[in-house]
């Protein structure tokens, strides 16, 4: 495997995360949190677009209207398109923002939507607070906006991905440095069977991630300097090191979805914020998109 890292976009985010690639546009979108942006990044043109938001925005899913993407936000979930924006439609208020915001979200393989919450530590302008990190929430969020809660306690929410068979769910708290593993039910989109796959790995701390196609988790390590590959029985396949003290999180994209893009938050090194990208062996799987109910569109207010 070549471990060749590319510096694609020199960002410079204060905390770059949520990725996502959009097979349709050849594209990826990432968000900063505390600058309140989503970024896209057109793999052809190698340009990046850039739009602003009246708050934080953690992570970019899609769903399946091509034009039309779920974001997930510090204090909702909407989708919008960057053709109407800034117009959002409002699928899902979190009543106890601002005190907690959403952190990492993925869509499930049913469509639904899997977000964590966390002690919100960003400010009113997008500055960073000290908080005490507890009482996060696994939420799901339902096409129709029906949310329910899958696990509690929470320090902040970090990492979702499913195997690829689609029996297994993977859900991280970074503070506690763990990635627990779940039996997951994809006819019924439930967890249960809690189970520990890493725990206490001596490198940073566990952030986003993803999974390839042999089922192995791509995990960013922040504060960690690397990237980290972990097989399905919770061994370390691999370490990759990088150019940056706090990669984030990580999305496989390009045509075969061989290209793994890596964001990262703020550090003193100088390519901190950036996004790298390494071409890797096993590639990795198309991202689930959020079912859009038959009504829905973008024309509601935020």
């Amino acid at each position: 495997m070549l471990e060749q890292i590319q510096c694609v976009v020199p960002a410079g985010d204060i905390c770059g995360e949520g990725a996502v690639w959009h097979p349709d546009q050849n594209a990826l979108y990432w968000t900063d949190i505390n600058r309140f942006l989503v970024h896209r990044f057109d793999a052809a043109s190698r340009a990046t677009s850039t739009w602003i938001f009246r708050e934080p925005v953690t992570a970019v899913n899609l769903t399946t209207d091509a034009e039309i993407l779920l974001l997930v936000m510090g204090s909702q979930i909407a989708l919008w398109s960057p053709r109407a924006h800034p117009a959002l439609e409002t699928i899902y208020r979190l009543a106890v923002a601002p005190e907690m915001r959403f952190n990492d979200a993925k869509v499930d393989p049913r469509g639904s939507l899997w977000a964590g919450t966390m002690r919100n530590n960003v400010g009113l302008q997008g500055e960073e607070k000290t908080v005490a990190f507890s009482d996060g929430v696994l939420y799901r969020v339902d096409p129709d906006g029906a949310a329910s809660e899958w696990k509690r306690e929470i320090g902040i929410s970090n990492t979702l991905a499913w195997s690829p068979n689609r029996k297994k769910f993977y859900f991280g708290d970074s503070p506690a440095n763990v990635i627990y593993r779940f039996d997951y039910d994809a006819g019924a989109g439930t967890i249960s069977g809690e189970d520990i796959l890493l725990a206490g790995y001596p490198q940073g701390l566990p952030d986003g991630s993803t999974i390839d196609a042999q089922g192995f988790l791509w995990n960013a390590r922040y504060g960690g300097r690397c990237v980290i590959r972990i097989a399905p029985n919770g061994q370390v396949d691999r370490v990759v090191s990088l150019p940056t003290a706090n990669p984030t999180t990580c999305a496989f994209g390009g045509h075969d979805l061989r290209t793994l893009y890596i964001t990262s938050a703020r550090s003193a090194d100088q390519l901190s914020g950036s996004v790298f990208s390494m071409e890797v062996e096993v590639g990795g799987l198309p991202d689930h998109r959020f079912r859009l109910l038959p009504a829905t569109g973008t024309s509601g207010g935020s």
